[in-house]
């Protein structure tokens, strides 16, 4: 199941091999904010309300599973005194790669460089248009069961990965997804509703652009399955296919052309983005 999200694959992983640890710096700061929290008297889930963050999202932090934002480390400098600790050491926070497929963690890497994305999607909504619910259902579905440990830091290296859609705003993003995805109901109606509420408000920029492919549409130039494609600095062109437990980074210019094509091709045949919006609209009116 997927990404997509990751930050993760868009299916994710299990084996804890595959899970590097958490940066040095993300648990230090997490140990920090564990500490001040405690001293303050707080639960996790009394503090995640007072700084507007689920208590999920405070103990992937505490744990050094997912790199505090700038509106959380404000919010818990209110809340815990403003000592200014907080502020001074989120400036030496580093990603880890907590969560990430080891297949997946190259193409990852690739996609925070990268001057274009381009996504196509048939078997679940893209990993970077995931809300939180709708990841943390994927991942309780997986097979063979992942620890809560896991599941956590499944989810927050897929909220993680997202921040590029907001941290890169002169990159073009492009997705076109499926009608069938976007009107499976993973997770129940609310985790649906959610879903479509998350997929309109992450499309709006005016760098990021979804089409839709239709239930009725007669011709459907990716029959093969999911396909990403970027571009580097540098001009080169490179694609990523991923399935069962397995991704491969597509390098060789003649096949990743070829994808390119295919990519394109789809482009023409999925709805227009003004009629994709349209349609989650009617969607979001079923929820």
């Amino acid at each position: 199941m997927a990404g997509g999200a990751g930050v993760g694959s868009e299916t994710g992983a299990c084996e804890a091999e595959r899970e590097p640890a958490p940066s040095d710096s993300l648990r230090t700061f997490g140990a920090v904010v564990q500490a001040l929290r405690e001293h303050a008297g707080l639960s996790r889930a009394q503090f995640g309300e007072l700084v507007r963050f689920s208590k999920h999202t405070v103990e992937s932090v505490e744990l050094g599973r997912r790199m505090a934002d700038a509106s959380f480390v404000e919010r818990a400098e209110e809340v815990l005194g403003n000592t200014g600790a907080l502020r001074h050491s989120a400036r030496f926070l580093t990603r880890g790669e907590a969560g990430l497929a080891a297949w997946f963690r190259r193409w990852a890497r690739l996609e925070r460089v990268a001057v274009s994305l381009c996504t196509y999607e048939c078997r679940l909504v893209p990993g970077l248009l995931q809300s939180e619910g709708y990841a943390r259902a994927l991942f309780e579905n997986r097979i063979p069961l992942l620890t809560d440990e896991q599941l956590e830091a499944q989810v927050a290296a897929r909220m993680e990965r997202q921040r590029m859609l907001y941290e890169r705003p002169t990159v073009p993003f492009h997705f076109i997804v499926e009608e069938a995805v976007l009107r499976r109901r993973l997770g129940g109606a609310e985790v649906w509703r959610e879903q479509l509420n998350h997929v309109l408000e992450h499309t709006s920029p005016r760098n990021v652009t979804l089409q839709i492919m239709p239930l009725e549409a007669e011709y459907h130039s990716c029959m093969d399955g999911p396909l990403r494609l970027l571009e580097t600095p540098e001009g080169r062109r490179l694609a990523y296919s991923e399935g069962q437990e397995s991704g491969r980074l597509i390098g060789d210019p003649k096949e990743a052309r070829v994808l390119q094509q295919r990519y394109d091709t789809l482009r023409s045949q999925a709805l227009h983005p003004k009629d994709s919006r349209a349609l989650l609209e009617r969607l979001r009116g079923e929820a």
